[in-house]
This record gives C-alpha cells, sequence and structure tokens, in this order.
C-alpha cells in the first residue's frame, strides 16, 4: 500500500465492488477523548474493556494506527478532512472553528461527513466529534453559541449537558454539577463519583445516542451517527462502580518514567494540563516522578475512565443489535491521541513520543466476513476517510492524503513501505515498521531522534548520533510528509 505522494488523487471508482453492500451501510462512528491502546483487547491485563474488546474481537483491531496531531482538535481537523496539517494552524485545538465555522459552503466538502451527507445519509452528531464539546463554538466559560464548529456536516447536532448547562462545563463536570471553570481551577484532576452513569455527562451521551437509534431504525435513509464520548479526557472522573473495578496494588507504573537518553528536554513537556487542577495531590515534573503511590492512583483513574466508557458503549452497541441495524452499520471506535501516564515523566499527550501518537481503532464492517481479527498495518488517523468512503460506495473526486486499508481488512498485507506522519512542537515524526524518526526544526540540540522500536519499544534512548546511515536513509522520507508548516 503506497502510504505518502503529497495530495494523492484518490478515485474510488475502482475497486469498490467487493466492499460495497447493495444498500448502502449505516456508520456508527465512536470517538473516545485520549484513549491510548490500554484495553484488554490489546493486552492490558489489567483494564477491564468487555464491550470493546467483543467489537474487537468480531472486527478489526489495528495495533499500529497513528494520529497526525497529539492535540485533540488538531487531529479531530485531521481525521475529518482526510488530510495532514498544512500550516501552523492546523496543529491548533480550534483550526475547524476557524477555517470552517464561518465559510459558506464550499465546492469540496468540509468534512468526510459533509461528503455522506451530500450523498444522501442523514447524519447526527452527539457530544464531541470535531473540537467543540457540544459541535458549537464558544469559549469555556461563554454561554453556548448557536455557531456550528460544521456547519455544513450534520442534518441535526444533539447533546444533553444535565446540570452542567452548556457542553465545555460538561466537558470537564464533576458530580456535584460544578466543573473545572467554575471552580477556577482548584479541584482535583480525578474524581471517585458516588453518582450512577448519568452522574457524568458521557451517560447522558450513551443515552441519547440510544434514542436515535430508535429513531433512526425506520428512516428511509443511511445513517452517519457520530457519539463522542468525554472520558478517559481529564478530569479522570466517573463513577465508583467503575473504581471498584481495580486495585492500585495490582496496577504498575509507566516502564520507563524517566527522560530519554540523548533528547533535548523541549521534545517533552512540564504537564502544564494536568498541573493546572491545582488541588492535585502532587505536580507532575520533569525532574523527578510522581510518587509510586500517586501514579498508581492516578492510573487507576484512567483506567476507571476507561471501563466507564466501555459500558457506555456497550449499551449503544447492544441497541443497535435491538434495533435490527447491526448487520448493516460499520462501526468505528476511535481514539483522538494517546496520553503519557508519567512515561517519560510527563501526565498529558502534547509529544511526539509514541504514547502521545499511538491510540485505539476498532473497526467492524459486518460485510466482511473474513475481516482480519488483527491489522498491524500501520495506518494514519487521514486513511479512515477514503476507507469509509470504499465501504460505502461513495466515490469522490477531490483530493486527500489519506489511502484506503480496506484491503488490510480483508488480508493484512503488510506492505515495506508502510510508514505514518506525526506533527507538533516544531517537529515531525516518522513511524516506519522498526524505528521512529523525529526532526524538530529548532536551535536546540539534539534536533533529530531516532528509537528502535525493535529492540527499545518504550523510546528510552535516542539513537540517531550512532546510526547516521539509518538517518540518512529515513530523512528525505520524513522531509516528504513537510507539507509546508517548516522551512525545509
Amino acid at each position: 500500500m503506497k502510504k505518502w505522494s503529497l495530495l494523492i488523487l484518490v478515485s474510488l471508482s475502482v475497486g469498490m465492488v467487493s466492499y460495497v453492500p447493495k444498500s448502502p451501510p449505516n456508520i456508527l462512528f465512536i470517538a473516545i477523548d485520549d484513549l491510548r491502546p490500554d484495553l484488554g483487547c490489546y493486552g492490558n491485563p489489567i483494564v477491564q474493556s468487555p464491550n470493546l474488546d467483543r467489537l474487537a474481537s468480531e472486527g478489526s483491531l489495528f495495533t499500529n494506527h497513528f494520529v497526525q496531531v497529539p492535540t485533540c482538535g488538531a487531529s479531530r481537523h485531521a481525521l475529518l478532512t482526510g488530510n495532514r496539517p498544512v500550516t501552523k494552524r492546523h496543529l491548533s485545538n480550534n483550526i475547524s472553528a476557524e477555517i470552517l465555522s464561518q465559510n459558506k459552503e464550499p465546492e469540496i466538502p468540509e468534512t468526510f461527513i459533509h461528503h455522506l451527507r451530500r450523498k444522501g445519509y442523514h447524519t447526527t452528531g452527539i457530544g464531541k466529534i470535531s473540537h467543540s464539546a457540544d459541535g458549537y463554538v464558544y469559549g469555556y466559560t461563554e454561554a453556548k453559541s448557536e455557531v456550528r464548529e460544521l456547519p455544513y456536516s450534520w442534518d441535526e447536532v444533539l447533546f444533553d449537558p444535565g446540570k452542567w448547562k452548556t457542553g465545555w462545563n460538561a466537558f470537564f463536570a464533576y458530580a456535584n454539577g460544578e466543573n473545572r471553570q467554575s471552580m477556577n481551577k482548584q479541584v482535583k484532576p480525578y474524581e471517585n463519583g458516588l453518582v450512577e452513569d448519568v452522574g457524568y455527562p458521557d451517560g447522558l451521551s450513551a443515552n441519547l445516542a440510544i434514542e436515535k437509534i430508535k429513531e433512526l431504525k425506520s428512516s428511509s435513509k443511511p445513517f452517519f451517527l457520530g457519539v463522542g464520548f468525554f472520558k478517559p479526557h481529564l478530569p479522570f472522573n466517573s463513577p465508583s462502580k467503575y473504581w471498584d473495578l481495580y486495585s492500585e496494588k495490582e496496577i504498575d507504573v509507566s516502564p520507563n518514567a524517566s527522560i530519554p537518553e540523548n533528547v533535548n528536554l523541549k521534545s517533552l513537556h512540564s504537564s502544564g494540563e494536568f498541573n493546572q487542577y491545582a488541588l492535585g495531590d502532587e505536580e507532575a515534573s520533569l525532574f523527578a516522578p510522581v510518587s509510586d503511590q500517586y501514579a498508581r492512583k492516578l492510573r487507576r483513574a484512567y483506567y476507571s475512565g476507561i471501563s466507564y466508557i466501555d459500558t457506555q458503549v456497550g449499551k449503544v452497541l447492544d441497541e443497535l443489535k435491538r434495533s435490527g441495524l447491526e448487520e448493516n452499520t460499520i462501526v468505528v471506535i476511535w481514539g483522538d491521541h494517546g496520553w503519557h501516564l508519567g512515561d517519560h515523566l510527563v501526565w498529558g499527550k502534547h509529544t511526539l513520543f509514541e504514547r502521545a501518537l499511538k491510540s485505539t481503532l476498532i473497526i467492524k464492517n459486518p460485510k466482511l466476513k473474513n475481516t482480519n481479527k488483527q491489522v498491524e498495518s500501520i495506518v494514519e488517523s487521514i486513511d479512515i476517510f477514503p476507507t469509509l468512503m470504499d465501504f460505502c460506495g461513495v466515490d469522490y473526486s477531490f483530493e486527500t492524503h489519506g489511502s484506503s486499508f480496506a484491503e488490510q481488512m480483508k488480508n493484512n498485507k503488510v506492505s515495506v513501505d508502510e510508514f505514518a506522519y506525526s506533527y507538533y512542537n516544531n517537529g515531525i515524526s516518522l513511524r516506519t515498521k522498526q524505528y521512529r524518526l523525529t526532526k524538530y526544526y529548532r536551535k536546540e540540540e539534539p534536533t533529530l531522534e531516532l528509537y528502535d522500536h525493535q529492540s527499545d519499544p518504550n523510546e528510552t534512548k535516542n539513537i540517531a548520533a550512532e546510526n547516521k546511515d539509518i538517518v540518512a536513509r529515513l530523512l528525505p522520507l520524513l522531509e516528504e510528509g513537510n507539507t509546508g508548516l517548516y522551512i525545509k
């Protein structure tokens, strides 16, 4: 599978016959915020994720899925448009709001959802699909506006903010109805809430999705239903019954809780997003790890959030089956990026290391009876756009950077030329089957980092200096991914 040629012209008029059912398939797309591949199906023996594990066993589990940008809004924009970032604005959480929300309807669709809508799909968005928590553009502390972040993608945008009243308040919700903003950040980065599932916003979103599926059952149109769940994003808040699934004594700390050798601290960050929760037990720092006790508590909180969302996903999938829609609905589970849980002394995303760039991807296409259970091919978030168009039999003639991985789902044929590009922090990172090469466009040395994932999967040592031949071989390929963000 050829993975890169700048502005590949993708035409799906050829080769789609083997994937497309007689009636257009529906799509249930579930975005889960900050979900790194820490599930039972990915080999984590501690995390309890039975519903996601079951879906993975019925469909395809992608073991090498990488996002374009390790921050929420920019990653989602790349996914939705099928394109890599081409300006530094495209690395911002606000990119969709800045370039899409106020425009007249463009000839080229704003997102693949917009394209599906033009092709006759009924499109519904619930929760966080683009960057906005509820689909509308406004600040964290402002009243909800009526300006849609994606003005032409949705037939309807739904959200139940409950006692929190706005989407952004709900996004940073605590069980008592307060939120990070209302408490002026005088809150902990976790909460073990004595509430039921609907005591936090994601339970309300699951209920909305269930009711919408009941309605869509009688629709004459195929549908795209996007459901965006907030957890396990900070704050790590979830009902106490999910905390009770875990014992901190059984939870390991990071296997690489130290600065990698031969790197500049500019490649990392001081966990600012995490530390702004001012009542945290300890402050994260690049100069010393948090205590093992606190690290285990935070991991327990993160895992609890995963189990909480797993239950919400299970409820939605159960309704899809009850409604008789399961056999003609493609289901996608997508994590918008990974997250450092103390790895490299970082608590957060926003790096060009593996922990921030590798995320969950599970796809079930019920019409692919020979779906491979585990896809080892390297795929990127931008590849999801053309893959879904392939499966739906929807053609298009405009340009994207993504390539369909439908064949990989059928046959799992790993090609030698597979690679993924990611962008952030004045750098570009290239991931191949064996290596991660990162180049930073900055003055602080070293500006090149090379990690061998066969011998060093935790990226503990930058080996660029002693492997100049490998760097020389990979660097031109990395530079091909420079879409104009940096001076070559």
